[in-house]
């Protein structure tokens, strides 16, 4: 076992799937081609040379294909949502027991290496993905790929840009955006001081930095706040930024043991990070260096460099009956030609030493003490102090593991107290954080804490305070703003430093002149003047800002919310500058404050200002639907009546009428309707949330969800046209051509459709419908049909017609046009009936007179005295 997972099963027994190799020079698109493979699959894991790559890569991925999907395994760092796909990790901490549609390795030729190296060739040789497996790495490792890898296929690959010799360059006469390397950290100290002092100031990329830190450094470079940068050989592994130059500061190298000279490999590795896309970069060397040798110059612009003649192997098929048959399993011999023995791993070096003390050798014996004394001896030595520290920790951690199953929280605790403290000089502060470093590893080996993943919050939260209390103490030191600032004009040292000042009015004044004003958080220029020193006037201006910046956050600390405006276009204004804007949040009701870009000096000052407006925003929500959220106090005691709540804030205030709101009984639809809740025909909702004091707030809050442009409608409005509101506004509800407030169309529908049914006879609708609705009568059709209401259409007069026209008819269920008038209309016909109409009795009179003059009246009277007699 290589890591803190069990190995994987041999290449031949598991059913894999293509197997390639893409290889090539650096700036290839490499790891891109990885990615998008990966992504291909259903599922995949790609392995990473360095924990600060696997983080990277991880944030690429969550952006891509969001969190859920996405893990990060490294030996501090261990984050698996329930529905991961996708690993990002480092090559040690890969899920090796999971079986996936994709597997990659990067950089894959550090298989040659002695340290590290019988991790990558044990991937090399086993790792297989179901469906396709894939190698990166440098041409070097073509020939024993083939060797070790039967079937595999090979692709080469062209860098996209040229890479350049141009010589040693004296640090003073280095080009912007040019990275320095060197090989230890007092080099790199020494060469950032040197920086600082000529050009102004340096980022700092070190492998002891934190992932957090290297990024805030990284930011620092990438955003051009410095113009150079001055690094280790970490940089040459993955790391891109927008260098153009790279200068080496040695061409040898400490490894551990030896001190040694470069290999052409290593310098093209190192030196390949000038340049990126299709921009051409350029290398050298700098400080007391001596220039390249024609050949490596030749070697490293052509990338021709000899070939790996063999990788270094370890055994992984371990023997755990006893300490002693473990350490004889780890001394194998390797088995097959191209394999070789690197050198004694530091695991290997706490083995020994552990299997030493009498205490160790009492207790670890048998098959499950020995596997957990070897997971043990993993721990990596992240501090490196060489005086047997790291031995007896791994010592006392096997001893309570082996007692007691689970590492004790007081260890825990003790350790991160001791290490969470922000006081001490840069060496002491990245000495913590290796320290950390070690905690993390201990709290993501599962199994050996209770609530491991709370340990691994509180790990990554000291490791976090301290990252950035890091970061400063770097900018401080290797960071002269004013300087850079000033000198990144362009004729350095042709005119004198700029006086400037910020007065009472907020107003920059650099030399004796006006130049501009503080507008929120950012500066204003206001003073023409030519590109050179209209630069550097604005320059020196930005530097008085970021001096009056702290007590011009203090005072916009103490501003309550009436000091701000909520603008519909969603940002928020403070004296008359937007400073912020509201961006969609976990719900509609709590967006989130996302601040505009400003002349903030570091993160702490832009958190203090982006906390303050979430708080005050979040409170003027509060306080506009208050009501609204009193309601989940009001409704706690009731599931039913809860879950209808919970539903209207899930869905902005209204949510679709089901088919069980209607099954509600008397008493709850009687508390929801003073609660100030309504069960419509279709939908349920809060009529107070769509009155005046509360409608401009929730069109904000759809916008700011729906990532929309809606304007605030009239709350007292009825109807809306849908050229003014092309979408319905929260609280109105598309009816054909309109939309109708959601309280008057429940009032239309039961008066319409009484207790929801087509009514029982034809009604005939008002005159004053369209009216009372505020649209047009022509609209009223559309409408109607739109809510699957029957009826008549109201048809005008033809020529040569008189009289009342066909009005707007309803339907009944008989389905018969029913032109009876109603109302009004209907007592007037009555009337007018009554005076046209004859009485009964003229009725009859009339009809005994038309019988006697009826031709048949004497065959009648025939037939009648016949009968008689």
């Amino acid at each position: 076992m290589t890591g803190p997972h069990p190995a994987f099963a041999p290449a031949t027994s598991r059913q894999s799937g293509v197997i390639h190799a893409v290889l090539g020079p650096t700036n290839t698109g490499k790891t891109h081609y990885a990615l998008t493979r990966m992504m291909a699959h259903q599922s995949g894991i790609i392995g990473f040379p360095l924990r600060l790559l696997a983080r990277e890569n991880y944030e690429r991925l969550v952006k891509l294909k969001g969190e859920r999907h996405v893990a990060l395994l490294t030996g501090e760092e261990k984050i698996i949502p329930p529905g991961a796909r996708w690993f990002s990790c480092t090559v040690e901490a890969m899920p090796l027991d999971r079986k996936v549609d994709f597997v990659g390795i990067d950089e894959i030729q550090l298989a040659a290496d002695p340290d590290r190296g019988h991790i990558f060739t044990d991937r090399l040789l086993h790792a297989r993905g179901k469906g396709e497996t894939l190698f990166l790495g440098a041409e070097t490792i073509r020939g024993l790929l083939r060797q070790l890898v039967p079937g595999i296929t090979i692709e080469t690959r062209e860098r996209l840009s040229r890479l350049t010799n141009i010589g040693p360059v004296n640090l003073t006469r280095l080009p912007p955006r040019s990275a320095i390397v060197a090989f230890s950290a007092t080099e790199v100290y020494a060469i950032a001081e040197a920086i600082r002092q000529k050009r102004g100031g340096c980022a700092i990329i070190m492998g002891r930095l934190s992932p957090r830190t290297r990024n805030a450094q990284v930011a620092l470079y990438q955003n051009r706040d410095v113009d150079y940068l001055v690094a280790t050989d970490a940089i040459g592994m993955g790391l891109n930024m927008d260098v153009d130059h790279v200068a080496l500061a040695a061409l040898h190298k400490f490894d551990g043991q030896n001190s040694r000279a470069l290999t052409p490999q290593e310098v093209a590795q190192i030196t390949g990070r000038a340049g990126r896309g299709m921009r051409d970069g350029t290398f050298g060397t700098t400080a007391s260096c001596p220039p390249m040798s024609q050949q490596l110059v030749k070697a490293v612009e052509d990338h021709e460099f000899e070939a790996i003649k063999a990788v270094y192997w370890r055994q992984t098929a371990l023997d755990y009956t006893s300490p002693e048959t473990l350490l004889n399993s780890l001394m194998r011999k390797p088995p097959r030609p191209g394999l070789i023995t690197g050198r004694t791993a530091s695991d290997l070096d706490v083995l020994t030493g552990l299997m030493q003390m009498d205490d160790i050798r009492e207790v670890a014996r048998g098959h499950r003490a020995t596997e957990l004394l070897w997971d043990v001896c993993q721990i990596p030595d992240f501090r490196k102090l060489g005086d047997g520290s790291h031995t007896r920790l791994c010592a006392r951690l096997f001893l309570d593991l082996l007692k007691h199953r689970r590492i004790p929280p007081a260890w825990m605790e003790s350790q991160l107290r001791g290490l969470d403290r922000l006081d001490g000089d840069m060496d002491t502060l990245m000495h913590r954080l290796s320290g950390v470093r070690v905690c993390a590893y201990v709290a993501a080996r599962t199994g050996w804490m209770h609530q491991s993943r709370q340990w691994q919050e509180r790990c990554r939260a000291v490791e976090d305070r301290l990252s950035d209390t890091l970061h400063e103490r770097l900018k401080e030191r290797f960071v002269n703003r004013r300087a850079t600032a000033l000198l990144r004009r362009p004729e350095p040292g042709a005119a004198s430093e700029a006086l400037h000042a910020v007065t009472p009015q907020n107003r920059i004044i650099v030399e004796g002149h006006e130049v501009g004003q503080i507008v929120g958080f950012t500066m204003q220029i206001d003073t023409p003047a030519d590109s050179r020193e209209g630069d550097l006037l604005r320059r020196a201006g930005r530097r008085a800002l970021r001096q009056a910046m702290p007590a011009r956050i203090r005072h916009f600390l103490t501003q309550d919310i009436s000091r701000f405006t909520l603008t519909d276009d969603r940002q928020i204004h403070w004296e008359g500058a937007p400073i912020a804007t509201l961006v969609r949040g976990d719900d509609l009701f709590h967006p989130l404050i996302q601040l505009l870009p400003g002349e903030f000096q570091d993160n702490h000052q832009s958190r203090q200002v982006q906390t303050h407006l979430q708080a005050l925003m979040t409170e003027r929500i509060s306080t506009v639907l208050e009501f609204f959220f009193r309601l989940e106090d009001k409704l706690q005691d009731s599931p039913i009546l809860r879950g209808l709540y919970y539903r209207l804030r899930e869905d902005g205030g209204t949510t679709p009428t089901l088919p069980e709101d209607r099954t509600l009984t008397p008493a709850e639809r009687k508390r929801l309707h003073r609660s100030g809740v309504r069960i419509g025909w279709r939908q349920v909702y809060c009529p107070q949330l769509f009155r005046p004091a509360c409608l401009p707030m929730m069109v904000l809050l759809h916008n700011i969800w729906h990532d929309r442009q809606q304007a605030t409608p009239d709350a007292a409005r009825i109807c809306l046209t849908s050229d003014g509101h092309p979408i319905p506004p929260p609280g109105w509800e598309k009816a054909g051509p309109v939309h109708v407030r959601l309280d008057r169309l429940d009032a239309l529908l039961s008066t319409l459709r009484p207790h929801g049914r087509q009514p029982g006879r034809n009604i005939v609708t008002p005159d004053t419908l369209a009216s009372s609705l505020g649209i047009k009568a022509t609209l009223l059709p559309a409408l109607l049909k739109s809510l699957n209401i029957p009826h008549h259409a109201p048809q005008p007069l033809s020529a040569g017609q008189y009289g009342v026209a066909s009005p707007l008819i309803i339907l009944g269920r008989t389905g018969r046009r029913d032109t009876r008038p109603s109302g009004r209309q209907k007592g007037t016909e009555r009337r007018r009936n009554r005076q046209q109409k004859p009485s009964a009795g003229r009725r009859e009179q009339k009809a005994a007179q038309k019988q006697a003059d009826s031709p048949f009246a004497a065959l009648r009277n025939w037939s009648s005295s016949g009968r008689s007699s």
